[in-house]
């Protein structure tokens, strides 16, 4: 075989592996933080500034509808009206027009039902109406179609990525998760969600913006499948499968929050919990959350919507080393980009929070020093966007 021969069919092999390479990764993936507290309330500037550094392409948001900073804090009168005088977007006009400054997309989560709408039975409890909802996620998707311009302002830029609560699996986001009828337990929250995804599911849909995606779930990685415990949880899977019992339809792009067992795994591991509970899903086996969703609903996409590791200092009971959480958010990044079926991995912080009782993930200590995680998100983000 001659010189130029070898060499045509070693460039025609080195092309062929890097297809298949190609091929079997998330050509779609972005990458991207999840810190409501910086991005609505902290130094904005500098928080937009630290995304840029970091090449981020995804800002989460909580876009709350009730609560104290929610949106919806009275009963508007026209609930499908982005300009009903009820509504208050100020925060969330301001961060939507920050991140798409800086090209940055924006994905919303709409979480919490105000008062009026539940009976001021708390932000985790699902409205009475599933009307309400769906009337006030079509406002949203109105006011960020990239069409709309507010009294006194310029064009609002588009959102197009959407997601329907948060952790419907876990009593603290929605309650509550069993009931007894007929003298059985039944998946109470699961019953509560079908309505609630389907809700704002159709709500932005009716927008009638093509480009647009919604993501329903949002798990917890574990449950204890137990209604009888003092803190009763669905494991993710399980959830699904009774989601899907319950009426909910379709969806977009199934999101879930893959989070390591025990504090010292890595982000391959994986755990089983024990005889009689569902498995925890981790990235370590997140192709079974995928068999499980292609199974019930097809080859949707799949989010990883919220996913990070805490340091050691200042969590001395939950928290890493600074170096070893560097090197997971590397090789938890590399996993998610070479699964074909994500298109989406977020992480959950930018800065650390100051509660030592909440969570110190963040890329910066409270201060806003750099962790050695800064660095490495930084270049693995630029390396996935050059692919």
């Amino acid at each position: 075989m001659s010189c130029r021969r070898v060499a045509v069919v070693a460039l025609v092999a080195a092309l062929s592996a890097a297809a298949a390479q190609a091929a079997s990764a998330s050509r779609y993936l972005r990458v991207g933080i999840y810190d409501q507290a910086q991005v609505l309330y902290g130094n904005t500037g500098q928080t937009f500034a630290d995304f840029k550094a970091l090449h981020v392409q995804e800002v989460r948001l909580t876009l709350n509808w009730g609560g104290p900073n929610g949106v919806a804090r009275t009963q508007p009168t026209y609930p499908a009206d982005p300009d009903d005088p009820a509504y208050d977007w100020t925060v969330y006009d301001q961060a939507v027009r920050e991140a798409a400054a800086d090209g940055m997309h924006v994905l919303f989560s709409i979480y919490g039902t105000p008062s009026w709408a539940n009976g001021g039975k708390g932000l985790n409890v699902a409205p009475l109406s599933a009307q309400s909802l769906r009337d006030f996620a079509y406002a949203a998707a109105e006011r960020y179609s990239g069409h709309f311009v507010p009294a006194g302002g310029k064009e609002l830029p588009a959102v197009r990525e959407w997601l329907a609560w948060n952790e419907p699996n876990n009593p603290i986001f929605l309650s509550p998760q069993y009931s007894r009828v007929g003298g059985r337990w039944v998946i109470e929250s699961a019953i509560s969600y079908a309505a609630i995804c389907n809700s704002i599911y159709g709500g932005i849909h009716a927008s009638g913006l093509a480009d647009e995606r919604v993501g329903c779930g949002a798990t917890a990685p574990r449950g204890n499948n137990n209604p009888a415990s003092s803190r009763p949880s669905v494991s993710p899977l399980v959830f699904l499968h009774a989601v899907k019992a319950a009426g909910l339809k379709t969806f977009d792009a199934w999101a879930h929050h893959p989070y390591y067992a025990g504090p010292t795994d890595g982000p391959a591991s994986r755990t089983d919990l024990g005889a009689g509970v569902d498995e925890a899903v981790t990235l370590g086996n997140l192709s079974d959350l995928i068999s499980t969703v292609t199974q019930l609903y097809g080859k949707k996409r799949i989010w990883i919507d919220e996913y990070g590791y805490q340091t050691n200092p200042p969590d001395t009971l939950f928290g890493v080393s600074w170096a070893k959480q560097a090197a997971y958010l590397t090789q938890a990044f590399e996993i998610a980009r070479k699964n074909p079926r994500v298109d989406m991995m977020l992480w959950f912080l930018l800065k650390d929070q100051a509660n030592l009782a909440a969570w110190q993930s963040g890329l910066l200590t409270v201060t806003g020093k750099k962790k050695p995680a800064f660095a490495a998100f930084a270049r693995t983000a630029l390396l996935i966007r050059s692919r």
